[in-house]
């Protein structure tokens, strides 16, 4: 399965001729990452993860692209896209489906706290084909899985390096790859992605950096 990473939380699987697109938002480079998608999975409705309007005019535009999202995204979705309702899908976390061809499972329910003052809303993370696991805005650590492929939020409002790290350590993936690094400059990647490196390895995760527009095999 080839995985290539997009500026931010945007994320590109493709497999056996299909593709699946995490998390097209304003920040990335929708039109490339959504081109030819056969299915797209939304975490949760802030717009870093979901540019409705990109992600209208594709629904609108291929007549079998199949998209899923917890139930504010879909219904905001399907109230802008009409010629695509019967391809939204609600998703809740404890889920199991098919999308487009990739085995897909969802965990998780809420997204990370960011302040008191500012509400929490619902956020789903995926585990597609028991391999590549996106969070979201989350650190919810999938239960009874072992995750080959994590994809780490390396930088948020929500969180903080500690944080970072101890979910990596939770997962025990045997590599990882970042998301959501679009608000940091070189110098903060460059120590985030120090301390996940030298501490991941301890517990056996091989951590490596993608550059927008890289891709990997995984």
């Amino acid at each position: 399965m080839k995985l290539t990473k997009f500026t931010h939380a945007c994320v590109r699987l493709e497999k056996d001729g299909r593709v699946l697109v995490f998390d097209p938002g304003t920040f990335s480079e929708t039109d490339e990452a959504l081109a030819g998608a056969d299915a797209v999975l939304i975490t949760h409705e802030h717009a870093d993860h979901v540019d409705v309007d990109a992600v209208v005019a594709a629904l609108l535009g291929s007549g079998s692209l199949q998209l899923f999202a917890p139930e504010g995204v879909a219904a905001t979705l399907r109230g802008k896209a009409d010629g695509a309702v019967e391809r939204i899908h609600t998703v809740a976390p404890g889920e199991e489906f098919d999308a487009a061809g990739f085995a897909v499972r969802s965990f998780g329910g809420q997204h990370a706290l960011i302040h008191p003052q500012i509400p929490v809303v619902a956020n789903v993370g995926y585990l597609v084909d028991s391999n590549v696991y996106h969070p979201g805005d989350s650190f919810a650590i999938p239960d009874g899985v072992d995750v080959r492929t994590l994809l780490v939020p390396i930088h948020a409002p929500w969180n903080k390096v500690g944080e970072v790290v101890d979910f990596v350590i939770g997962v025990r993936a045997p590599r990882a790859f970042p998301i959501h690094d679009a608000l940091l400059n070189p110098s903060g990647l460059g120590l985030i992605e120090g301390h996940v490196t030298r501490i991941g390895a301890k517990y056996g995760t091989e951590y490596r950096h993608l550059s927008s527009g890289e891709s990997v095999e995984v």
